[in-house]
């Protein structure tokens, strides 16, 4: 059975960190693009970045890019966002996904 299971979401305050970890089972991770998403309060899901399987993270949202990157473990079946000089409007639930499959997501609040 697929599972992606999203964790290391936090109560943080502006200019903070945080890695967020997505470990994934039942499928061949070290052959899939891992994506990270968004969904910010009153708002539809928006693409974060993703992995490929070489291992290169793209991080697609503007105003994360300069600040945010991804990384993967294959060995440990995980993939990861790091977030620095997190900001309020990073607040949201964070959810990793490949093909039809998605987490749970794991919930980043931002303020003081």
């Amino acid at each position: 059975q697929v599972q992606l299971v999203e964790s290391g979401g936090a109560l943080v305050q502006p200019g903070g960190s945080l890695r967020l970890s997505c470990a994934g089972r039942g499928f061949d991770f070290h052959r899939v693009r891992i994506n990270w998403y968004i969904q910010a309060p009153g708002k539809g899901r928006e693409v974060v970045g993703w992995i490929v399987p070489d291992e290169v993270g793209v991080l697609w949202h503007k105003a994360m890019r300069d600040r945010f990157s991804i990384s993967r473990d294959n060995s440990n079946y995980t993939a990861y966002l790091e977030m620095n000089n997190l900001k309020p409007e990073d607040s949201g639930i964070y959810y990793c996904n490949f093909a039809e499959y998605w987490g749970r997501g794991t919930q980043v609040v931002v303020s003081t």
